[in-house]
């Protein structure tokens, strides 16, 4: 019996239209990374489980996707742990690799095993894809491209900055006015928690913050009041709940908090650079909710979101990051990076019609086939048009002009070429406007004369 096909859930084919417009963002990408002096690097989709367990949280570390061992290393498989139920000690030894489930973890791993072969402060970019075991839903999928820059070795605020300068530029650049760059604090998180009395249980607090888009605030409020029962709840949701809050109140609430001083003074350096009126296309503002729930963060966070569309969720974030390598013995070695969201970018770009319409087109120019001779006398010109970048489609079969015509439309070409017997007799080719319907004729030997 035939089954249907079908691809994974949570994975994707992408048709050749479809990859056009991932292209054209990819190409805006990859231009103004490199105008920011990033340079590109790239990993393998497999990484050791040491490597990647650990450094996410709980929630992450769940989300990894973990490789099966084969041959004779699946014999050592711990068949008793499997039996009394513990079950990380089973997959750890049916599993020593795993697809990555980010590109900052093995940019650390990266980074600390050439740190001899690189030049620090170190500015990378990569584009390539990541797998999480996350539930699929709209924007979010099981396998997905991540498109990182990373700067490791510097611990200077301007890093930041340049990288809120990045942002704008690709998203005015692929057409959008209507972001918002959210900013907070690793350490104005770690004050907050001391200020509501949760400060020995930081990763769940930022944790149970993360989730805040997706569950609401009365149960952000609820979890954090199960995690520790004698906690100022009050204190928090009013703060929360406190539209005007701003780096200068924080300041006042938080003044006995060295660690959140620190943190707003980061904060209080980036609003002030961007505090002309044209420093930035978007908008930027502080968020005291913002916590991005990822354990390697220690300084500021970046998220991006869409202010028309919210459903989709971040477009883009990031943060610094001044511990990760030391996993990997590499110590004192600070870095921060941004991440664009290319899959919710494309979902976003889509829906407000901002690709070009020439991304429509698979070729430019579609050659109609008469028979193998007029295609070898007209081919000196079809060479002419590729050396002028001109995407060209010679059609291989010598079939109906109405089915050649029809399979030019169906792809959006814009011009055809045409030799018939008259026109092989006269050293002549037409070409025909595929959009308006007009045609011209031209001798082969003025064919260096056409302009499309």
């Amino acid at each position: 019996m035939s089954k249907q096909a079908s691809n994974p859930k949570g994975t994707r084919d992408f048709l050749p239209f479809e990859l056009s417009k991932r292209n054209y963002i990819l190409d805006i990408l990859k231009k103004n990374f490199q105008l920011f002096g990033f340079s590109q690097i790239e990993t393998p989709a497999l990484e050791k489980n040491t490597t990647l367990l650990g450094k996410y949280g709980n929630e992450g570390d769940r989300l990894v996707f973990k490789i099966l061992n084969s041959g004779d290393k699946l014999k050592k498989a711990d068949i008793n742990s499997l039996k009394e139920n513990k079950l990380p000690a089973f997959t750890n030894s049916i599993s020593e690799k795993g697809l990555r489930y980010d590109l900052t973890v093995p940019l650390a791993r990266f980074v600390s095993q050439h740190q001899n072969d690189i030049v620090f402060p170190f500015k990378r970019f990569q584009i390539q894809n990541v797998w999480r075991a996350d539930r699929p839903q709209h924007g979010r999928f099981q396998e997905f491209t991540q498109c990182d820059a990373d700067v490791i070795g510097s611990k200077s605020i301007i890093q930041e900055i340049e990288l809120i300068k990045l942002y704008d530029k690709i998203f005015t650049e692929l057409g959008f006015d209507d972001v918002v760059f959210k900013l907070n604090h690793r350490l104005v998180l770690k004050g907050l928690a001391d200020y509501i009395g949760v400060k020995n249980n930081l990763n769940d607090f930022i944790s149970i913050i993360d989730k805040l888009d997706k569950i609401g605030l009365d149960l952000v409020i609820k979890e954090i009041g199960d995690l520790i029962s004698d906690v100022s709840i009050s204190k928090l949701q009013k703060l929360f709940e406190d539209q005007t809050i701003s780096i200068e109140k924080l300041s006042s609430i938080l003044q006995n908090s060295s660690v959140a001083k620190n943190g707003l003074e980061d904060l209080r350096s980036i609003f002030e650079f961007f505090s002309s009126e044209k420093s930035l296309n978007n908008e930027i503002r502080f968020d005291l909710t913002l916590a991005r729930g990822l354990n390697y963060y220690t300084g500021t966070i970046i998220e991006v979101a869409s202010k028309t569309n919210s459903r989709l969720g971040s477009l883009g974030g990031g943060g610094r990051y001044d511990d990760l390598t030391s996993l990997f013995n590499m110590k004192d070695t600070s870095g921060v990076g941004i991440s664009f969201g290319l899959d919710r970018i494309y979902l976003l770009m889509d829906e407000k019609n901002f690709f070009p319409e020439h991304l429509e087109n698979s070729f430019d120019i579609i050659i109609i086939n008469f028979g193998i001779k007029y295609l070898k006398k007209i081919f000196p010109v079809i060479d002419m048009f590729r050396k002028q970048n001109k995407k060209v489609f010679v059609y291989p079969d010598d079939v109906k002009l109405n089915k050649q015509f029809s399979y030019a439309n169906k792809h959006n070409a814009s011009f055809a070429v045409i030799m018939g017997e008259n026109e092989f007799n006269n050293n002549e080719i037409i070409i025909k406007n595929m959009i308006d319907g007009s045609q011209l004729t031209y001798l082969l030997s003025k064919a260096d004369s056409i302009s499309f």
